[in-house]
């Protein structure tokens, strides 16, 4: 079974998708040189290794007398991090990953080597704003990587291959592995600012790539518990021009019949409703969600999607 999507070569949808990683893998980078690596934050994942490494191999090679580079080190980690990941989880990572990790690495030291590692942007005494900054730039590259259906490797193997031998959740050992790492730069720098900042970076980035994947969503999710249901749903059909579905329940106190409107509104839409079932029934029971990414009929469809 294989789980790589491949795109015919030159077509439209892979110039997309090497766009994507093109573009991702330099807002990726920048985000490390710029926010991340002058203030030895530590983010988890392989470039959060590199930067542990970079200041602890300075003045150790003639050559590279500020350390060995942050990019150089990560591809030199991610590239048997992935032969080992196909090898035990079979051919998951494509071209596309592979593509990705170079160019981020290639643009990760040449952005170094133009820019400077010391303090590029004058952020030293505001830690905090490189944190979040950073975490959005990171967030934002990552995205448009994923986007093209490539993933980011590096750390993401290691908690797959645990995954695999133990009954741990993929998205919980992630953040393991990551914190791992984060400790690692606190022992290392002894600082215990930097895995506060760390963990800031991490939790921005999770939040950016979410809304670059998703886009930015005003749309609500609706369950709704009345007895005038029937009013309500003319008033969503009618007026609102919106759809939804009747979902039969049974209360628990007294086991009675119910009818459960499920539905999706914007914020205005949803304004409008709810002051409508205040007026028509004061005791309605209703829960409003956030709905994060919402396709099918009169949103966003499923084709376009999966086209992206």
């Amino acid at each position: 079974m294989t789980f790589i999507r491949n795109e015919r070569l030159f077509s439209k949808k892979w110039f997309i998708a090497y766009t994507l990683i093109v573009i991702g893998s330099f807002i990726l980078a920048a985000g490390f040189v710029f926010f991340i690596n002058p203030y030895n934050i530590v983010p988890g994942g392989v470039y959060g290794i590199g930067i542990v490494v970079h200041q602890l191999t300075k003045g150790l090679f003639p050559f590279w007398p500020t350390g060995i580079p942050i990019g150089l080190f990560g591809l030199a980690l991610n590239v048997p991090l992935t032969i080992i990941g196909i090898k035990v989880l079979g051919p998951r990572f494509g071209i596309k990953t592979v593509v990705g990790f170079i160019l981020t690495s290639v643009f990760m030291d040449l952005l170094t080597m133009i820019v400077g590692e010391n303090d590029p942007l004058g952020l030293a005494k505001d830690v905090f704003m490189a944190s979040v900054f950073g975490g959005v730039t990171i967030g934002f590259g990552l995205g448009l990587i994923f986007k093209s259906k490539a993933t980011s490797g590096g750390s993401d193997i290691v908690a797959m291959i645990i995954a695999k031998y133990t009954r741990l959740p993929l998205g919980q050992l992630m953040i393991y592995v990551d914190s791992v790492i984060v400790l690692l730069g606190l022992v290392v720098f002894r600082d215990w600012h930097i895995p506060l900042y760390s963990w800031i970076v991490i939790f921005v980035t999770g939040k950016v790539i979410d809304i670059t994947m998703q886009g930015v969503s005003y749309d609500k999710t609706l369950f709704i518990v009345s007895s005038q249901f029937e009013l309500i749903r003319d008033k969503i059909i009618n007026d609102l021009n919106r759809g939804g579905t009747f979902i039969p329940g049974k209360g628990m106190f007294n086991n009675a019949d119910k009818t459960i409107i499920f539905t999706v509104l914007n914020r205005r839409e949803l304004a409008i409703l709810e002051e409508y079932i205040h007026q028509v029934d004061p005791k309605a029971f209703v829960t409003v969600m956030e709905a994060n990414e919402i396709l099918g009929e009169g949103f966003k469809s499923l084709h376009d999607k999966i086209s992206e």
